[in-house]
Formats: structure tokens, C-alpha cells, sequence
């Protein structure tokens, strides 16, 4: 089983920042991908962000610019990074990654139980 633990989360004023961590453990072999995503009440979950083990990126096109996503394969760690926080930023963040697990090099696909980011303006 491969758990993720978001933390970072808070309130901000507009044009603030703040910065999202999130870890991975359990039996994990490799990573392939990690990403963040993000809900707002009374709508779909949305990509923001997403990284390979090799560091290429990939941003919704909202965020760009504004927010970067890295990675520590050591620690089987990502971050998000977002500056020029706006109101419509605000919702619940949830880390993703995906890759194998040690046991017979099994696919998994883990969610992380989200973060709170409320942007005041």
C-alpha cells in the first residue's frame, strides 16, 4: 500500500504565496509520475500540475507561470510552489502519484487526503 501526505495548506491573501509538500511511502519501487490536483466546491477535480521522475512538467494553463512543481525522487517528495495567489485558487489540493509498487512490480495509483488553500481577496 503506498500513502501520501499532503501539508502546506492554509490561508492567504491574494498575491501571497504558499507552498504544498507532499510525501509518499509504503513498498514503492518507483514513481513514475507525481501531480497535484484541485476541487473547488461544486466543481470537477482538475489537473494543476504534474511531473515525471525525469523532471518534465506540465501545467493547466490557469496556473502557468504562477505555480511550479518539483520533485525529490530521494524522498519520493513533491512540491507546488504557487505565487500570485488569486480567490479562484481556492480550493482543496490533492497530491497524486503513480508508478509500482515492490511487490511484483505492481501499478498503483495513490491519492493524497488534500489540503485546504483558501485565497482571501
Amino acid at each position: 500500500q503506498v500513502q501520501l501526505v499532503e501539508s502546506g495548506g492554509g490561508l492567504v491573501q491574494a498575491g501571497g504565496s504558499l507552498r504544498l509538500s507532499c510525501a509518499a511511502s509504503g513498498s514503492i519501487f518507483s514513481i513514475n509520475v507525481m501531480g497535484w490536483y484541485r476541487q473547488a466546491p461544486g466543481n470537477q477535480r482538475e489537473l494543476v500540475a504534474t511531473i515525471t521522475s525525469g523532471g518534465s512538467t506540465n501545467y493547466a494553463d490557469s496556473v502557468e507561470g504562477r505555480f511550479t512543481i518539483s520533485r525529490d525522487n530521494a524522498k519520493n517528495t513533491v512540491y507546488l510552489q504557487m505565487n500570485s495567489l488569486k480567490p479562484e485558487d481556492t480550493a482543496v489540493y490533492y497530491c497524486r502519484a503513480e508508478g509500482r509498487r515492490v511487490a511484483g512490480l505492481s501499478l498503483f495509483g495513490s491519492w493524497g487526503q488534500g489540503t485546504l488553500v483558501t485565497v482571501s481577496s
